[in-house]
C-alpha cells in the first residue's frame, strides 16, 4: 500500500498569449502546503475506486504502468475548477500511488500528457515533483494549432526557474461561492479565443515585470516586490482575458481583489487561474489580520466563501 499527498498549487499567469513571439504561454504560479490531496492505492486484479474522476486516472495509470490494477482511495482532495490545480493534482498523486505501490516509478513528467496533464501550463506538474516557485518556458509558437492536440500529443513545458520561498511567507486564500473556473471544452475555446486576438505588447510588459521584479525578488526573498510583481503580472494577464471572463477579474472576484488589495496586512493580490480563487501574499505575523481582510472581502463582494491560509510548499509531492 502507498499513500501519496501533495498540496495546491496557484497559477500566477502565464508569460506571453500572443502568436506574435517566438513561445507561447510559459506559466508562473507556486505550490502550496495546503489544501492537499491524498490518494492511497494498493495492488489489486482491475480497478477499485468510488470516486469516477479518481477511478479514470487510476485506470490509466495502470495501462501506463503495465501493472495488474489497483484498489484506490481518496482521503482529502481539492475543490474542483476554483483555481487551485485539482485536477493535475490529483491525477498525478493517482499515478504515483499506483507506481509507488508496484514499487515503479511514476516518471510524472513524462506520463503526464497521458493523464491529459501538463499540456498548456507546466507549474501544476513542477509544483507536484518539486514544490516552490515556478516558471516554465511555454511551448514553441509554431506547434499552435487551432484544434487542441489529443492527450499524450504533447510535452510538458520545461521549469526555467524554481525558487523555494521563505518558510515564514503566507497566502491567503478567498474561495468565494461562485461559478466553477472555465475546464474542458468551454476553457480550450476561450483560450483559443484570446490567443488568436491577443496583443504582444502586453507579453513585453509581463517579460520585464517577470525578469526585472519577480525573478530578483523570489531568488531574495524580498516578500513586499515580490508581491507587487505578482499582482502587475495578473493585471496585465488580465487585460489578455477581460473580453471573455468579464473584466480583468470575473465577477464577483474583481470587488474581492480590490477590497484585498487596499488592506496593509497584505500584497500580491489577484485571481489564479480562471478563479474563483483569490490569493494575496502576507507573512505568519500578519496572517491573522490578512484572514479578517478576506473574509471582509468577501462580504464586500455580497458572496459567501471559504478563506484559508497557506505556507508555500518548499517541496514536491511526499509518499506518506
Amino acid at each position: 500500500m502507498a499513500t501519496v499527498g501533495v498540496g495546491a498549487r496557484l497559477h500566477f499567469g502565464f508569460q506571453n498569449l500572443s502568436l506574435a513571439h517566438a513561445r507561447l504561454y510559459g506559466g508562473l504560479g507556486v505550490a502550496l502546503a495546503e489544501p492537499r490531496v491524498r490518494v492511497t492505492a494498493e495492488p489489486a486484479d482491475g480497478v477499485d475506486c468510488a470516486d469516477a474522476t479518481v477511478r479514470r486516472y487510476a485506470e490509466r495509470a495502470i495501462e501506463l504502468l503495465d501493472v495488474p490494477g489497483a484498489a484506490v482511495s481518496v482521503a482529502e482532495t481539492l475543490p474542483r475548477h476554483v483555481g487551485l490545480g485539482s485536477g493535475t493534482q490529483l491525477a498525478l498523486a493517482t499515478l504515483a500511488a499506483v507506481a509507488q505501490a508496484y514499487d515503479r516509478d511514476p516518471e510524472v513528467r513524462e506520463r503526464a500528457p497521458d493523464l491529459g496533464r501538463g499540456g498548456r501550463s507546466g507549474v501544476g506538474v513542477a509544483a507536484f515533483e518539486d514544490g516552490g516557485f515556478v516558471v516554465d518556458g511555454g511551448h514553441p509558437t509554431a506547434r499552435f494549432t487551432t484544434d487542441p492536440p489529443a492527450a499524450g500529443e504533447w510535452s510538458v513545458p520545461p521549469v526555467v526557474a524554481r525558487h523555494g520561498l521563505p518558510d515564514d511567507w503566507r497566502f491567503v486564500l478567498a474561495i468565494p461561492d461562485a461559478a466553477r473556473g472555465r475546464n474542458g471544452g468551454r476553457e480550450e475555446e476561450s483560450m483559443r479565443a484570446v490567443v488568436e486576438r491577443a496583443d504582444p505588447a502586453i507579453a513585453d510588459e509581463v517579460a520585464g515585470v517577470v525578469n526585472r521584479r519577480l525573478l530578483p525578488a523570489a531568488a531574495e526573498g524580498r516578500l513586499d516586490e515580490f508581491g507587487d510583481a505578482v499582482a502587475a503580472v495578473g493585471r496585465l494577464n488580465g487585460a489578455w482575458y477581460a473580453d471573455e471572463q468579464g473584466g480583468v477579474f470575473r465577477p464577483p472576484v474583481g470587488t474581492v481583489v480590490d477590497e484585498l488589495a487596499g488592506h496593509p496586512a497584505v500584497t500580491g493580490v489577484g485571481q489564479s487561474s480562471w478563479g474563483p480563487t483569490v490569493y494575496g501574499l502576507t507573512d505568519v505575523d500578519r496572517e491573522d489580520a490578512a484572514a479578517a481582510a478576506a473574509r471582509e472581502a468577501l462580504r464586500a463582494a455580497d458572496v459567501d466563501g471559504e478563506v484559508r491560509v497557506a505556507a508555500p510548499a518548499s517541496r514536491g509531492a511526499r509518499v506518506e
